[in-house]
C-alpha cells in the first residue's frame, strides 16, 4: 500500500470515528434527562455500531450513486430513487436491530410488529441522513476532483500554448534573419573576406545552438538572454557594418534575474528594422538593465528616426511589440509595466519593469 493510499484510509477511519463520537455525545446527553445513571460507554457502543454499519454501507451508497446519478435532466427520478433507497435501508436497519435486541432479551417475537410500531420514531430518520450525507460527500469530492483536473488541464494547456507561441516566435524570426545572414556570408566570400565570413558562420552557429537548446525553455536568466542578443546583434552588425553600433549595460545584480525567454529579442529586432535600417548614418542600439526596489528595469533604446503618437497620445504597436505585451500579461498579470516612448527624430525607447525573480547561482 502506498503512502497516499494509507493516508486516505486513515482519513476515512478518522472520519467515521469522529462521527461515532459526535453521535455518542448527542445521544448520551439526551438519555441522561430520563436515565441519569446511563453510562457513556454503553451509549457509545451502540452508536459506534451504527457508524460501523454506515461505514460498511458507504460502498453500496456509492454504487447506487453510480447507477442512478443526480445528473442534469434526471433530478426528479434520481431524488425519488435515492429517497426510496435511504428509507428502505433505514427500515431494514431498524427492524433488524429491533429483532436482534428482542432475541437477545428473550422477548416473545409475536409482539415484534406491535413493538416496532410503538418504538419507531423520528430519531430513526438519522439513518436516512447518513445515506444522504455519504451521497453529498461523494458529490463534493467528485466536484473537487473535476475542479483540480480542470485546473491541471488549464495549466498544461497554458504551458503548451506558451511553448507553441515561443516556437512560432522563433520560426517567425528565423527565416528572414537567416536569409539575410546567409546573404551577408555569400557577399563576404565573393569579396574574399574569408576571415570575416568564417567569423560570421561561427557566430550564426553559436546563435542557432543557443536557440535549439532553449526550444522548450519558457524562462531564462537575463545573462542568457543577453548572450543570445549579443550574438544576434553581432550578426546584424556584420550585415549593416558601421551603420550599427550596440552596447549592453546590465548591473551584476540583474544578470541572474529570470525573465520570459526571447522577451527582448522582438524589441531589439524592431530597433534595428525601424531605427537602424531607416537611416544612412551610423545608429546605436542600447540595452540597459538595472535592479531597483526588488524590480527588474530594462530598456532597449535606439537613436533612429522615431515616430509620433496619435492625437490621443497613443503609439501604434506592431506585431512584435503586441505579442511581447501579451506574453508579459500572461506571465506576470498586472505586476509588470511596458512603456513605449518615441519622438520624431529622437529614436524609440521601450521600457520594461518586471518583478524580480532570480535563479540560484551555480556553484563554482
Amino acid at each position: 500500500m502506498t503512502k497516499q493510499a494509507a493516508g486516505r484510509w486513515a482519513a476515512i477511519v478518522a472520519l467515521w470515528l469522529f462521527i461515532g463520537l459526535v453521535l455518542s455525545i448527542e445521544v448520551y446527553f439526551n438519555m441522561r434527562v430520563s436515565v441519569p445513571e446511563v453510562r457513556f460507554w454503553e451509549v457509545a457502543a451502540g452508536q459506534y455500531q451504527r457508524a460501523l454499519l454506515w461505514a460498511l454501507l458507504a460502498p453500496l451508497v456509492l454504487r447506487l450513486k453510480a447507477v442512478v446519478p443526480l445528473a442534469s435532466g434526471r433530478w426528479v427520478g434520481g431524488v425519488l430513487f435515492h429517497f426510496a433507497c435511504s428509507f428502505a435501508i433505514m427500515i431494514v436497519y431498524f427492524l433488524g436491530r429491533l429483532l436482534y435486541l428482542m432475541v437477545q432479551a428473550g422477548e416473545p417475537l409475536g409482539e415484534f410488529w406491535m413493538i416496532a410500531q410503538k418504538t419507531f420514531y423520528g430519531r430513526n430518520l438519522i439513518d436516512m441522513v447518513y445515506y444522504w450525507a455519504v451521497l453529498g460527500v461523494a458529490y463534493v469530492l467528485e466536484i473537487r476532483e473535476k475542479y483540480q483536473r480542470g485546473n491541471l488541464r488549464a495549466v498544461q494547456l497554458e504551458s503548451r500554448l506558451i511553448e507553441t507561441e515561443l516556437k512560432a516566435l522563433k520560426h517567425q524570426i528565423n527565416p528572414h534573419f537567416l536569409f539575410n545572414a546567409m546573404n551577408t556570408i555569400s557577399v563576404l566570400v565573393r569579396e574574399r573576406k574569408n576571415d570575416q565570413a568564417v567569423s560570421l558562420i561561427a557566430r550564426l552557429s553559436s546563435l542557432l545552438r543557443i536557440s535549439l537548446d532553449s526550444t522548450h525553455v519558457q524562462t531564462v536568466t537575463l545573462r542568457q538572454e543577453l548572450a543570445f542578443l549579443t550574438r544576434y546583434l553581432e550578426i546584424q552588425q556584420a550585415r549593416f557594418g558601421e551603420r550599427l553600433n550596440f552596447r549592453t549595460d546590465a548591473d551584476p545584480a540583474s544578470l541572474e534575474a529570470v525573465i520570459p525567454n526571447l522577451i527582448l529579442q522582438p524589441i531589439v529586432e524592431n530597433a534595428i528594422l525601424h531605427g537602424i535600417a531607416q537611416r544612412a548614418a551610423p545608429g546605436h542600439v542600447e540595452i540597459v538593465a538595472r535592479v531597483r526596489d526588488q524590480r527588474l528595469e530594462m530598456e532597449v533604446r535606439d537613436d533612429g528616426p522615431g515616430f509620433e503618437s496619435d492625437p490621443a497620445g497613443r503609439i501604434r504597436e506592431g506585431i512584435g511589440l503586441t505579442n511581447t505585451r501579451e506574453r508579459l500579461d500572461r506571465h506576470y498579470g498586472k505586476a509588470h509595466q511596458m512603456v513605449l516612448k518615441s519622438e520624431r527624430g529622437r529614436g524609440v525607447t521601450v521600457s520594461l519593469v518586471l518583478p524580480l525573480q532570480t535563479a540560484p547561482v551555480p556553484a563554482a
